[in-house]
């Protein structure tokens, strides 16, 4: 662990991780940053306060000058846990994120495909539950504790399969672009239905009233036939979208884990 009272525990990288301090606070590599008494401002206060202030009010009400109003002290000593509000977003969104749920007894029996479809379903519900975390940027591959947990858990369903380390990651990539999408429009279609004040419903009735008067058989043959079906106005379930594309993947994926099986069945026969 560094030496609480060098110089460079006061914001900047850290030493030798390529990490800001606060980061390798969040890692469990540090107490605290700079000289002194402890002080009562800590770095987990600092997140939950902008959490709060996130969930609460949106990404938009969350700065450095408003978190340190949150807590009673000067924008300026918060910069000496956090060096950027870059930086503090990386923290909330990993705090936002938590720990990937524990796996039921059960999971042991399971195979890489219900392993990686519980891992994006619980990402999907994190998301869906913390929309404000879809608002911060990706500004860099994930570094933060619970991030690379995620990952780890994405990793780890596919560890028996026939595959790459490279195709690997390349599906947690896939899938996780996934997720993300499927969320965001989620919480967009959501905010536009708060904003509009009527039901979801109501909206969906008037769009497809809309591209009736919009649209027709000679001009747009594919639209006509969509809103002649139920795609609509049927009882698919919930998150028949989210599911569908969730199972093209793995589909997809299946075929090549299929594929390389046969290929190392017929090379030990």
């Amino acid at each position: 662990m560094a030496d609480e009272d060098d110089e460079d525990d006061e914001g900047g990288a850290g030493g030798g991780t390529g990490l800001p301090a606060s980061l390798e606070m969040a890692w469990g590599l540090r107490e605290r940053p700079g000289k002194g008494p402890r002080p009562t401002l800590t770095l987990p206060r600092i997140v939950e306060t902008a959490v709060a202030l996130a969930a609460g009010e949106g990404m938009d009400a969350v700065s450095m000058g408003r978190v340190a109003k949150e807590l009673g002290v000067s924008t300026m000593s918060l910069y000496r846990y956090v060096t950027a509000k870059e930086e503090l977003y990386i923290l909330m969104s990993d705090a936002g994120v938590g720990a990937p749920p524990a796996l039921p007894p059960e999971a042991a029996g399971w195979g890489w495909r219900e392993l990686l479809t519980r891992w994006a379903y619980a990402q999907r519900a994190v998301l869906m539950a913390n929309s404000w975390i879809l608002r911060i940027p990706i500004t860099g591959a994930p570094v933060s504790p619970n991030q690379l947990a995620w990952m780890e858990r994405g990793l780890a369903a596919m560890a028996d399969a026939p595959l790459t380390e490279g195709e690997k990651i390349s599906t947690i990539i896939l899938i996780g672009g996934l997720v993300r999408n499927e969320a965001t429009m989620a919480a967009d279609m959501m905010d536009a239905i708060v904003k509009s004040g009527v039901s979801p419903d109501q909206v969906m009735g008037q769009y497809v009233r809309t591209l009736r008067l919009m649209t027709g058989p000679d001009t747009h043959p594919g639209v006509t036939r969509l809103l002649e079906s139920d795609a609509f106005t049927g009882s698919d379930e919930p998150d028949f979208q989210f599911r569908f594309g969730l199972d093209r993947i793995l589909d997809g994926l299946a075929a090549l884990v299929e594929g390389r099986q046969a290929v190392q069945d017929g090379a030990e026969a």
